[in-house]
């Protein structure tokens, strides 16, 4: 009983703030915004991306040998 009362607040938890997401749209009578300026790739995003690579690697390697 006490994990089917888990479940549904698991599942209620998630299906409430998927419905939370849905207000924070926009609304249909809000003139659409400017294009965006195309993104430029200066490197920081991957250097960014390889140290959060490197960091899970360090910590799952951690926690494998302790």
């Amino acid at each position: 009983m006490n994990c089917i009362r888990i479940s549904i607040l698991l599942f209620l938890s998630i299906f409430l703030s998927g419905l939370m997401q849905l207000t924070h749209g926009q609304s249909m009578a809000a003139p659409a915004p400017d294009a965006a300026p195309p993104m430029s790739n200066d490197g920081k995003a991957i250097e960014q991306g390889l140290a959060y690579v490197l960091m899970i690697v360090g910590l799952l390697v951690t926690y494998l040998i302790h």
